[in-house]
């Protein structure tokens, strides 16, 4: 019997030197029309990158295994050097069967009766993994030969061994050393560390035997057993294995990436065909803020989320997005992606509002406003703490979120404006269908999303222009985005709010700020900025209920000092004030300026029948010419206005003229050329802009 079955291993090894032999060009050519090798290539998962291309979130691939594409110019080159090495040492040299490895196999198998070693060459493992057979035999090695054979006539080295990286088994449904690494390790495989590098070479060979969650006993001896074999082959020095051998293992496998889990889901559907999505998110921006989100929602309650946006205003390109406290946290309603979730703004609006009034020249920073009781039409707003300051400064009201001086200002400027600007930056406000916007706007009387509110919050970060928000990288950006504000207006606003005093505990960051609360203590907002970046925190019970004592100021204000210090984009300074933006003391207010005039929609009593002064000459976005090309003595420029009541008080680049005009007519003499605004109010406050340029 002994005789009989080592006549068979003899003539099996025959077999095989045969196979060997006959493998010629010819033979080849043949094989390769009749029977050409399964190279279609496996279902790959699907990846969503940052902007650097990291990796923020993989999804598994149709057949329910991670596996993601191998790229030797990204991988660790020890890990490489010890793989061939360890698995096939003439990889680079052999036609994709190493006769020597295979003569030495042979001879053990008919020395010891048993297979010591398989011989298998890269080459022909990626032929097994792509067509794999349920047992080992001499039938499926032939096979493997076979194919391994036509595979290098196929593709080139590199090829070969980026498919065996992709393909190779790493314990359960990981396939591929990068989802090995992201998985064992929590990294890419370009920044191995020398025991994990000799673990990932060990793990193919017996991928379940030795997963080093179960069993970590023969993971580690397996990987020991590599290191000592690769400073034996002088791939790495003796005084590395120990240290490297001392190396703890992964005690459990680990969660694939899952940044900007929400934005991720939203962009994989609606382009299902593509398998790499690349994003203007940063993943480190990303990390940061969805930490920051997390440890806040649980000093909040436990059914509080938190959701945040942070956008580049001068390109809309968004760097981070959080859309809960917790994408996998069932308690508090993770799934849900409250970043574009309609809710009440509180009292965010409330900048824009003053920024019209400031565009409209009907107050300045130190103008005097009331805040006391009013009714307006009906409508009786009250302030958060019911209580009223009396007069106050229009910084004062806005710093303090007063709500009555809002009011006043909204009824002057009009809502249906504010609503207009909204639309006109691609934020328009849900409204009931059919309604007109009324003044409970400026308080928070529509719906609006984190993602809306960051966007129209941009122009304040970008002179009054609003980009579009973005999030693919290859979107394009439109050369002329649209205006909310004109920068004066901007600068003014963004003056008042950059003097908040920040929550209690947080450092001065050299930002601008508003919190806002919906009724209800339903909603709380922060949205601040920067001179270029925007941003934005909700925080709430996604299901809409109330939270007693949330509000932006005590919840949503410190969340947002936290995540601008841990987003890592740092602070932009504020760019300088634009031509006629100043800030005047009272006393330096013309007459008209120093109180808003305005109660309830009507003027005081005494206010004029006169229309609205207008500005008739020069005409608005008028080249005049006054001299300064041909070197020439400036010549006074001649000012001409219809309609309003005098005295007349005239602002050339937010300076006021020496003199107040009783006449409709006056004279400036600019002292220089170029862009100019000039302002007219009448001695009702009511006032005119045009915007000029002079050469």
């Amino acid at each position: 019997m002994k005789t009989r079955r080592h006549m068979r291993r003899v003539a099996m090894a025959a077999g095989l030197a045969a196979l060997l032999a006959i493998g010629g060009a010819v033979t080849l050519d043949r094989l390769d029309a009749a029977y050409p090798p399964p190279l279609v290539p496996a279902p790959l998962s699907v990846e969503v990158l940052d902007r650097d291309g990291a990796l923020l979130r993989a999804y598994a691939a149709s057949d329910g295994r991670w596996r993601l594409p191998a790229d030797i110019d990204t991988l660790d080159p020890q890990f490489l050097k010890m793989l061939v090495a360890y698995e096939d040492k003439r990889f680079w040299s052999h036609p994709g069967v190493d006769m020597r490895a295979l003569g030495r196999a042979a001879l053990q198998l008919l020395w010891n009766g048993r297979i010591v070693s398989g011989g298998s060459t890269l080459s022909m493992q990626l032929a097994r993994h792509t067509e794999p057979r349920a047992a080992r035999s001499f039938s499926a090695k032939f096979r493997q030969i076979a194919r391994a054979l036509q595979i290098e006539r196929r593709l080139s080295k590199r090829e070969i061994l980026e498919r065996y990286l992709t393909l190779a088994p790493y314990g359960g449904n990981l396939e591929g050393v990068r989802a090995a690494s992201l998985a064992w390790f929590g990294k890419e495989p370009h920044r191995l560390g020398l025991e994990e590098a000799a673990l990932l070479v060990a793990l193919p060979q017996s991928p379940e035997a030795r997963r080093p969650d179960r069993h970590p006993q023969m993971a580690k001896t397996a990987r020991d057993r590599v290191l000592a074999r690769m400073a034996g082959a002088g791939v790495i020095i003796e005084s590395e294995v120990a240290r490297a051998s001392e190396a703890k293992l992964a005690g459990r496998r680990l969660p694939m990436p899952a940044y900007a889990a929400h934005l991720a889901d939203a962009v994989v559907q609606a382009e299902p065909d593509e398998r790499v999505h690349r994003l203007t998110i940063s993943r480190s921006a990303q990390a940061g803020l969805e930490e920051v989100a997390a440890r806040a929602a649980r000093g909040l309650g436990p059914r509080v989320s938190v959701a945040m946006v942070l956008a580049d205003a001068q390109t809309g390109a968004v760097l981070a997005r959080v859309g809960s406290a917790g994408y996998f946290n069932v308690a508090r309603a993770g799934w849900i992606d409250m970043s574009v979730a309609e809710r009440s703004p509180g009292s965010t609006l409330k900048p824009f509002i003053y920024g019209l009034a400031f565009e409209e020249g009907l107050v300045m920073q130190e103008t005097m406003i009331e805040d006391r009781p009013g009714n307006f039409s009906g409508y009786r707003p009250r302030n958060f703490d019911m209580a009223y300051q009396g007069d106050v400064s229009v910084r004062t009201a806005l710093q303090m979120s007063l709500n009555v001086p809002t009011i006043r200002l909204l009824d002057a400027v009009g809502p249906v404006r504010l609503v207009a600007r909204m639309r006109r930056a691609g934020v328009p406000p849900a409204l009931p269908p059919g309604e007109t916007p009324g003044l409970a706007i400026g308080l928070g009387g529509a719906g609006l999303t984190l993602e809306g509110l960051v966007q129209l919050y941009g122009g304040f970060a970008n002179r009054g222009r609003v980009r579009p928000l973005h999030y693919l990288d290859n979107a394009e950006i439109a050369a002329h985005p649209p205006s909310v504000l004109t920068p004066q207006a901007v600068w003014q606003v963004s003056d008042i709010l950059s003097g908040v005093a920040p929550p209690k505990d947080a450092p001065r960051l050299g930002i601008a700020y508003k919190t806002g609360t919906s009724y209800g203590y339903r909603d709380a907002w922060s949205v601040g900025y920067d001179g270029r970046r925007v941003l934005g925190v909700w925080a709430g019970r996604p299901d809409g209920g109330s939270v007693p004592g949330l509000t932006g100021y005590l919840a949503a204000a410190p969340i947002l000092f936290e995540a601008f210090s841990r987003s890592g984009v740092g602070i932009v300074p504020f760019p300088p004030a634009p031509a006629g933006a100043i800030r005047l003391a009272a006393s330096d207010l013309p007459f008209p300026m120093r109180r808003f005039s305005a109660d309830g929609g009507g003027f005081r009593a005494g206010a004029p029948v006169e229309p609205a002064p207008e500005i008739v000459f020069p005409p608005q976005g008028a080249r005049i010419d006054v001299g300064l090309a041909r070197g020439a003595r400036v010549m006074p420029l001649a000012l001409k206005i219809n309609g309003g009541r005098a005295p007349f008080r005239w602002l050339a680049n937010g300076e006021p003229l020496p003199e107040a005009y009783r006449r409709r007519r006056a004279n400036w003499v600019p002292d220089g050329g170029g862009a100019s605004t000039l302002t007219v109010i009448d001695a009702a406050g009511r006032s005119a802009s045009v915007d000029v340029f002079l050469e």
